[in-house]
C-alpha cells in the first residue's frame, strides 16, 4: 500500500499559495485493508475514507467508465491494481492532476507542473468531455486564478464548446450548478466565471437569464460601460472585492439586474421598473437551482430596492425608514449591511467607477443608528399602550432620521 498527496495541494505548492484541503490517493489497498487500520468510510459513489487521527481524506486510487449520459453516468473501478498514473489520468485538469510521494518527489505524468508554469488550464485526456461538471469547473478555476494570468487552453475551450452542442450540460443536475456557481461566487475575479461559460455556449444553457443581460444596452450617462452582461460582470467582481469569499453578496450582485432583459426594446436604454421586473426570473433562477432561502431572499430585496439605495440622499425620511421596514432590518441588523455592500458593488461595478465613493451607504448606515436608538420604553413611561407606543416610536425613528439628513444643495451634489 503506498500513499500519495494529490489534487489541489499539490497544484498549491506550485504556486506559492497557502495549501488549505490536502486530498490522499491510496495504491494498493482494499477497502477492508483501510477499515481494518482505523479508516472510517464516507464515500458514497466510489471508497473515499478519513483518517482516524487527522480526518483527513483518503481516496482509493480508482478508474472510471462513462455509462450513461450527465454527471452520475459513470461505473467505479477500485481493485488494488489500479495505479497512481490510472487515477491521475481520470482528472480533469492537468495541474489537478500531480501528485507527491511520501519524500516529497513530483509526480507529473500529464505535465502539469508546465501548464503551472505557463498559467494554462488544460484537460488531461479525451475522458474530459465524459463529465459536464467539469465545464463549470473550468470556469471556476478561471475565476480563481484569472488574477494570476491563467487562461484556458485553446483545445480544451473547443472540447468545452463540443460538450455544449452534444447535450452534455444539459444533463447537469440543479445541485451541481449551483455548487459550482456559489463557489465561483466567491472567487476572486467571478466574472471569469462567466466569460468562460459565455465563450463556450454553455451560460446561456445553464445561466439562460444571465446569458439575455449580453448585448441589452444601458444609458451611458449612468453606465459607460453601456453592457448590461458587462455591467453584471463588474459587479460581481466589484462584490467579490468588497467582501472576499461571500457568495451570498455574489449571488445579489449577479441577479440584481435581471430585469433589463425583460425592457421592451422601444423603452432602451432606459429601464422603467427594471427592478419589479427582475423578480420572477430571479425566482426562476432559484427555485431552478435550489438556491438556499437566505440567498433567494436577499437576491429579491436587492433587486426590488436597490434604485431606492441609490436615491437615498433624496428621498422623504419617512421613504428611508420603510426601506428600512422593508429589508426587516430592526429584526435582522446585518441584512442592511450585506444589503448596502450590494448596492455600493452595484454602484462601483461600472466604467471608471471602481474607486469612487458611496455616500448614499454612509447616510443609510448613519440612519439605521440614529433609528435604532429610539427606543420604546419612553412611550410606555409616557402612558401610551398598544399601537400607540409603536406609532410613536415610528414618528420619532422618521425625526431621528430628519435630523441627519444632509441638505439638499449636498445631496444633490
Amino acid at each position: 500500500m503506498k500513499i500519495y498527496r494529490v489534487g489541489g495541494a499539490v497544484r498549491d505548492k506550485l504556486l506559492g499559495r497557502a495549501v488549505k484541503d490536502i486530498d490522499y490517493v491510496v495504491v494498493g489497498a482494499t477497502v477492508g485493508e483501510m477499515l481494518r487500520l482505523g479508516y472510517r468510510a464516507v464515500g458514497k459513489d466510489f471508497p473515499v475514507f478519513l483518517h482516524p487521527k487527522t480526518n483527513e481524506e483518503y481516496a482509493l486510487a480508482r478508474t472510471e467508465r462513462k455509462t450513461a449520459p450527465g454527471y452520475h453516468g459513470f461505473a467505479f473501478n477500485t481493485d488494488p491494481s489500479v495505479t497512481l498514473e490510472d487515477d491521475l489520468g481520470r482528472r480533469d485538469l492537468t495541474i489537478n492532476a500531480m501528485a507527491e510521494d511520501e519524500d516529497g518527489k513530483l509526480i507529473d505524468p500529464h505535465h502539469g507542473a508546465a501548464d503551472v508554469r505557463d498559467r494554462v488550464l488544460r484537460h488531461v485526456s479525451p475522458a474530459f468531455a465524459e463529465d459536464p461538471v467539469r465545464v463549470l469547473r473550468v470556469a471556476r478555476f478561471l475565476a480563481r486564478f484569472a488574477p494570476l494570468g491563467f487562461r484556458v487552453a485553446d483545445e480544451t475551450r473547443e472540447l468545452m464548446r463540443d460538450m455544449v452542442a452534444a447535450g452534455e450540460v444539459e444533463h447537469l443536475v440543479p445541485e451541481r450548478v449551483w455548487a459550482e456557481l456559489r463557489k465561483a461566487l466567491g472567487e476572486p475575479t467571478p466574472s471569469a466565471f462567466l466569460d468562460c461559460l459565455r465563450a463556450c455556449g454553455a451560460l446561456r444553457v445553464v445561466l439562460p437569464e444571465i446569458d439575455a443581460l449580453y448585448g441589452v444596452p444601458q444609458r451611458a450617462e449612468y453606465h459607460p460601460e453601456i453592457d448590461t452582461g458587462v455591467h453584471t460582470q463588474m459587479v460581481i467582481d466589484m462584490a467579490a472585492r468588497l467582501a472576499p469569499g461571500d457568495d451570498l453578496i455574489g449571488f445579489c450582485a449577479l441577479t440584481h439586474d435581471l430585469g433589463k432583459a425583460l425592457t421592451p426594446v422601444e423603452e432602451l436604454p432606459r429601464h422603467i421598473m427594471h427592478e419589479e421586473r427582475g423578480v420572477a426570473p430571479l425566482r426562476a433562477v432559484a427555485e431552478r437551482l435550489r438556491v438556499p432561502n437566505e440567498h433567494a431572499d436577499l437576491a429579491i430585496l436587492s433587486c426590488r430596492l436597490h434604485l431606492l439605495a441609490h436615491r437615498a440622499l433624496e428621498l422623504r425620511p419617512q421613504t428611508v425608514l420603510e426601506l428600512f421596514e422593508k429589508l426587516d432590518a430592526f429584526r435582522k441588523p446585518q441584512r442592511l449591511v450585506q444589503f448596502l455592500t450590494v448596492c455600493e458593488a452595484d454602484k462601483r461595478g461600472r466604467l471608471g467607477c471602481a474607486e469612487s465613493d458611496y455616500p448614499q451607504g454612509e447616510f443609510l448606515r448613519a440612519a439605521f443608528v440614529a433609528t435604532m436608538d429610539v427606543k420604546a420604553v419612553p412611550f410606555v413611561e409616557q402612558g401610551l399602550q398598544g399601537p400607540a407606543i409603536a406609532e410613536a416610536q415610528r414618528k420619532a425613528r422618521v425625526q431621528a432620521i430628519t435630523d441627519i439628513m444632509p441638505p439638499r444643495g449636498e445631496a444633490d451634489a
